[in-house]
């Protein structure tokens, strides 16, 4: 989903370079390529791509990424998702 992207600065993903050892799996489980590597860390590319999924904070070995996990877009999106498909206990509201 390269070029997709969700509001302008509101992605709640940090990356602590220092930290980073460059083992490139946030490259690998990004489903919206958010990251690159640049000087052998990762290296933040499109932030405002992120979906906050928490992916690439989960599979991070040295903890060197942070995001609220599904406070942003892609919890409102799963949530007008079920809402539109009338699954009981979801009223949500979309992105922003």
């Amino acid at each position: 989903m390269k070029g997709f992207k969700y509001l302008k600065d509101v992605a709640t993903l940090e990356l602590d370079r220092s930290l980073c050892i460059g083992c490139g799996r946030c490259l690998e489980v990004c489903p919206h390529q958010v990251f690159r590597m640049q000087d052998q860390r990762a290296q933040l590319a499109e932030k405002d791509a992120c979906m906050e999924c928490g992916a690439c904070a989960l599979n991070c070995p040295v903890a060197a990424l942070r995001v609220d996990a599904g406070v942003g877009c892609a919890s409102g999106l799963i949530n007008e998702w079920l809402r539109a498909r009338k699954v009981p206990g979801f009223g949500g509201g979309g992105c922003g």
